[in-house]
């Protein structure tokens, strides 16, 4: 049951709707029943001259979108919080709130200065949100971007959908997982490349979220690391610093948010040793080139008429490989998604495999049980992040 101090939150969500100061209202940390249901997103709508609460409930693979009068949706609210969501969020013009329930229901508040100083907007069709400002950005002119006018440029747009996206991405994992509501966070990204979503997380974390976050890139690419290191400085993010090195020889003892974007075959099981044995509380990885496991697999004579073409074969190793990924993270720890990161229009490189590491027991032999048999069905000798985790490597 829910203490008489959790009354705090909803005095100030009851005072926030009443003086029209209320943003929005996100739920976290689910321990209900219901499958595959990860967060609550609560935000205020127009509809038909009336104002309502929309309830949007976000699957691993699907958004339903509930909208309901103020007065109900204040008790949906009730309901929720405390009882199967261990998180609460309230973004307000006047400050931000969070509380977090213990194991024994007990609630732990916080305030900080406000997110948000302008109301949304109540239309119910409203356009995707854009976290970022291109406006006066000086790093993502320097990137390349955006103009010297703040507009994205043309042959750019894929990559501003993918950065906004990402950081969407981002957002609901740090709120779903164990480091939610923590004033400090560190965030480490293998492989940072032209250091595009680096940036991005950077800027979202410490200037639109406000919580300071101390974010490194690592990129074996020297003129790459001092080329952002410079555009770091001249942005005056102080706690953003990119180092020369490979995934593999990286020493990295403690990380809060582990990043590994596009690295490539193997690279990709590296980095996620890396975060498993840093106990990173989320692990963030979406995989390029498959070759270990491609040139292992032998059809099994069920699928020797399928997997003869090539690109079947390629597609089908990319799949056994990202899937025995997801497994070792749960075998680990990890609660794991596989996803669809951004369009493929985009990029052919656009799954996104992720990991909350939760305190949670498991049956971690029935794991290794799968593993074994999918090794066995497609004559798999071994998986590179296997031989990481077991060989000690």
């Amino acid at each position: 049951m829910k203490t008489d101090n959790s009354e705090f939150l909803f005095e100030r969500l009851s005072e926030s709707l009443q003086t029209g100061s209320f943003v929005k209202l996100t739920l976290g940390k689910y321990r209900g029943e219901e499958s595959n249901l990860k967060n609550v997103f609560v935000r205020l709508v127009q509809l038909k001259n009336t104002v309502h609460l929309s309830f949007l409930y976000r699957y691993q693979t699907k958004d339903i979108v509930k909208n309901v009068v103020v007065n109900e949706g204040v008790k949906v609210i009730r309901s929720l919080l405390g009882e199967s969501f261990f998180s609460g969020h309230l973004f307000t013009l006047n400050h931000d709130f969070q509380v977090l329930y213990n194991k024994k229901h007990e609630p732990r508040f916080t305030s900080r200065a406000p997110t948000f100083t302008t109301q949304p907007t109540t239309t119910h069709n409203v356009s995707k949100h854009r976290y970022l400002d291109p406006k006066n950005n000086y790093y993502l002119k320097a990137l390349g971007l955006t103009t010297d006018k703040g507009e994205i440029k043309n042959r750019m747009g894929h990559k501003w959908r993918q950065v906004n996206r990402f950081i969407e991405i981002v957002e609901n994992l740090y709120e779903s997982s164990s480091i939610a509501g923590s004033e400090e966070i560190s965030v480490v990204d293998m492989g940072s490349g032209k250091g595009y979503l680096t940036f991005a997380v950077y800027d979202y974390f410490n200037n639109l979220a406000k919580i300071r976050a101390r974010v490194t890139g690592v990129e074996a690419k020297k003129e790459l690391v001092m080329s952002c290191n410079e555009i770091a400085r001249e942005s005056g993010f102080l706690e953003l610093s990119f180092q020369p090195g490979f995934i593999q020889s990286y020493k990295l003892s403690k990380v809060d948010i582990l990043i590994a974007l596009h690295a490539c075959d193997t690279a990709t099981d590296e980095a996620i040793y890396k975060g498993i044995s840093a106990k990173a509380s989320v692990i963030i990885c979406a995989p390029c080139c498959h070759k270990q496991i491609r040139l292992q697999i032998k059809s099994p004579p069920t699928l020797k008429g399928i997997l003869k073409f090539g690109i079947l074969l390629e597609r089908q190793a990319e799949m056994v490989t990202d899937g025995l990924r997801a497994l070792l993270l749960e075998y680990s720890g990890y609660t794991t998604k596989v996803f669809e990161f951004i369009s493929i229009e985009h990029t052919q490189k656009n799954t996104m495999i992720v990991g909350l590491r939760q305190n949670r027991k498991r049956d971690r032999d029935q794991i290794l049980r799968q593993i074994g048999d999918i090794k066995q069905f497609f004559g798999i000798t071994d998986h590179y992040l296997e031989q990481l985790l077991f060989g000690g490597c």
